[in-house]
């Protein structure tokens, strides 16, 4: 996958990520239940994607005869401390947002967890060596700005356990795109294949009592394959080609992406201002994408041939 590829891949992962906030809202499945079976129905999503080489060989082969070559062996997790990490930050990261966008309001739990590009610009400096170019630092207070004007109106000082919990939801995205930039030559659909297995493990015992509906149960479904697992498979390959701040500042999409969603089922029309943060936001971040694009196309024309 080249650059632009992969920027189109986080911005579709960034537009299904989108559709958690109406969702989360509108399902009545309490907090645990709901992480355990959207994470089992996205780690199957994950699982097929990752079977696809096995699936396509027996389509090849459908008596099964032996072969000389035989089929490589099915995945396995290789296990390391960025892979369990970034496994464990993202179970964080959704369990988090789910209690954020139930005990605050939604403008304050989307805003606060956007906090997460700076821990990301931050700590990516420490943990991953990536240095933060002025054009980042550019786009990072663009965006912050841009999110101020969208969700400045609906932001309240109420909801404390809420807006905890939505900072801490930023903290750990920001771990869970650090851990899966430090396995760029290595593990990430691993990671968070096993990161959905964890959230299954952790919520599906509480179903019992929950007694969710019918379109309870198609919410959920809808969650965890086009709002997890989908996405967490285009950021496992993406993010092999993008820094970690090109990545969350691509993510930064989804806030601005989550009222499309309210206007079009629910007619909510968002405010001028919010509009102009929107406009803010979109810009710098495809500003920011078309100028790192057009850089590494002219360091690799740069490059001596052989």
């Amino acid at each position: 996958m080249n650059h632009r590829k992969a920027i189109y891949c986080m911005a579709l992962a960034a537009i299904f990520f989108s559709t958690s906030g109406l969702l989360i809202k509108v399902i009545s499945v309490p907090h645990l239940p709901l992480l355990g079976v959207r994470g089992a129905f996205a780690a199957l999503t994950i699982a097929l994607f990752m079977a696809r080489p096995h699936l396509q060989s027996a389509r090849r082969n459908p008596s099964n005869t032996p072969r000389p070559t035989q089929a490589k062996p099915r995945p396995r997790i290789p296990w390391s401390f960025p892979l369990l990490g970034g496994a464990i930050s993202l179970v964080c990261a959704q369990a988090f947002f789910i209690i954020a966008v139930r005990e605050t309001t939604a403008a304050n739990a989307i805003f606060l967890q956007y906090t997460a590009p700076i821990f990301v610009a931050f700590f990516g400096i420490h943990y991953l060596r990536e240095s933060v170019g002025k054009l980042d630092w550019l786009a990072l207070a663009a965006v912050g700005a841009g999110l101020l004007c969208f969700y400045g109106d609906g932001m309240t000082a109420g909801g404390t356990i809420g807006n905890l919990f939505g900072l801490l939801a930023g903290l750990t995205f920001a771990w869970f795109l650090l851990f899966m930039r430090k396995q760029k030559d290595g593990s990430t659909i691993e990671t968070v294949l096993l990161g959905n297995v964890l959230s299954a493990l952790l919520g599906l015992p509480f179903l019992l009592g929950a007694a969710p509906s019918a379109a309870d149960w198609l919410g959920m479904i809808f969650l965890g394959i086009f709002q997890i697992g989908l996405p967490s498979i285009l950021i496992a390959l993406a993010i092999k080609e993008l820094t970690a701040v090109g990545a969350v500042l691509i993510q930064t999409l989804e806030p601005i992406l989550n009222p499309v969603w309210v206007l079009l089922f629910i007619g909510e029309m968002p405010t001028p201002l919010a509009l102009l943060g929107g406009a803010i936001v979109i810009g710098a971040v495809t500003f920011r994408s078309v100028l790192a694009n057009r850089s590494r196309r002219l360091a690799a024309a740069s490059q001596p041939t052989a």
